[in-house]
């Protein structure tokens, strides 16, 4: 009885999560007059209120066709976006991997006091080094570029110290066993410490992609041109007009993000046990 009141429980809960998801997936078959109907006492006529449709009473596929044919627009903010996330997270682990290593594996002065300040800085938002970086970027005449965005990403704090947590859960006789047979640091590195910290290395490509993805505060303070700005940036510009084609747009926006998560989900529980437990 009391699994069964678990998993109802849970089977509840579920739904709950799940329900924005399905009214956005439903909501992107909507055509305008059902979007009026539904919306309009929110954004036309603030005395009435919203209703929804479980099933969209008339659907159409018209949203869809809008959003990627008619909507040149949407892609070249989607490439805008694939610019700045992948660069970010590919010069992210050039950068977070060689530090994850050397913070696990070498001994030096200030070496508690340097991964401190790094924690420190992680738990730091956005907001409160947000000046700093534009005062620098706007010194190296930086901003309104992609590159605006992807440079203070590379030298994210977080990645390094989830791969310092599975760096040094590497046994240190295998290291010892490599050094005996002559492997140089730098070979130990690419065949013990690289294979032995994938499941670290997908989560930080998971949690850093779905972070950037999204990211709103960034391209909103660094990027001035519309023409630079991100997918995450096109939806608050959709207006009641063109709702349904903003849950498309939010539809196409979900699946890389889906994606991702879904491959690397595995990977990302190991990296959570392993940032919370391994010290």
């Amino acid at each position: 009885m009391k699994r069964f009141i678990s998993f109802f429980l849970l089977g509840i809960l579920g739904l709950i999560v799940w329900i924005p998801i399905l009214m956005i997936v439903l909501g992107s078959f909507l055509g305008k007059g059902e979007i009026i109907e539904c919306f309009g006492g929110i954004f036309l006529d603030e005395t009435k209120l919203a209703v929804w449709h479980v099933i969209p009473q008339y659907p159409t596929l018209w949203p869809y066709v809008n959003l990627l044919l008619d909507s040149p627009e949407f892609f070249v903010m989607f490439w805008n976006s694939c610019k700045q996330v992948f660069p970010s997270i590919f010069g992210q682990l050039l950068i977070a991997l060689p530090a994850a290593w050397s913070f696990s594996r070498f001994e030096f002065r200030g070496k508690k006091l340097l991964f401190y300040l790094y924690i420190v800085l992680m738990i730091m938002p956005f907001q409160v080094t947000m000046v700093s970086s534009y005062l620098v970027l706007e010194r190296l005449n930086l901003l309104d570029r992609h590159v605006a965005i992807i440079i203070p990403n590379l030298f994210a704090t977080f990645p390094v110290f989830i791969l310092v947590k599975f760096f040094r859960a590497i046994p240190m006789e295998l290291i010892e066993a490599a050094q005996i047979d002559g492997a140089s640091e730098g070979l130990i590195f690419r065949k013990i410490g690289l294979p032995n910290a994938s499941a670290g290395i997908i989560s930080v490509v998971t949690l850093g992609f779905i972070e950037y993805w999204n990211a709103l505060e960034q391209p909103l303070t660094f990027l001035k041109s519309k023409s630079l700005w991100p997918l995450s940036l096109y939806l608050p510009e959709m207006s009641v007009s063109n709702l349904s084609v903003s849950f498309v747009a939010s539809v196409i926006m979900l699946i890389p993000a889906c994606l991702i998560f879904l491959f690397g989900q595995q990977y990302l529980e190991e990296g959570i046990v392993a940032s919370g437990l391994k010290q």
